[in-house]
């Protein structure tokens, strides 16, 4: 799945850890993302929130798609901080899925809160 996600990649997120139902995706903020109050734009933080979310959820090698996602921002993001997203799973049955990710600076401070709903789909990731 990495390999296909141009997105990701070209905000320059790098995976930190993938297992069964989680993910951390970490990125550094660079000065595209700064808007003109001089703090990360939410929608970096949301799309590092949502790429976490989508390691986690397809973790399980069944594609799986977001069905809604709601995000709370907490603190600014600043001009150079590596931000963490730590994606955990909390619900998975049938084709449905919770999923909850929290994003932090460098300090440990949270800066969003992330939950995404989560829908499987046909197909796998890979082929076993």
């Amino acid at each position: 799945m990495w390999g296909e996600d141009k997105a990701s990649q070209g905000l320059g997120m790098e995976i930190v850890e993938v297992g069964p139902g989680k993910a951390t995706i970490a990125m550094t903020i660079d000065e595209r993302m700064v808007n003109g109050h001089g703090i990360c734009h939410g929608g970096y933080i949301f799309t590092l929130a949502d790429s976490a979310f989508a390691f986690a959820c397809n973790s399980w090698n069944q594609s799986t798609v977001a069905s809604h996602c709601a995000v709370s921002f907490l603190r600014p993001a600043r001009l150079g901080e590596r931000l963490t997203a730590t994606a955990v799973e909390r619900y998975r049955e049938g084709r449905s899925g919770i999923t909850d990710v929290t994003v932090s600076n460098e300090t440990g401070e949270t800066v969003a809160e992330f939950r995404g709903n989560s829908r499987t789909i046909a197909g796998t990731l890979v082929d076993v």
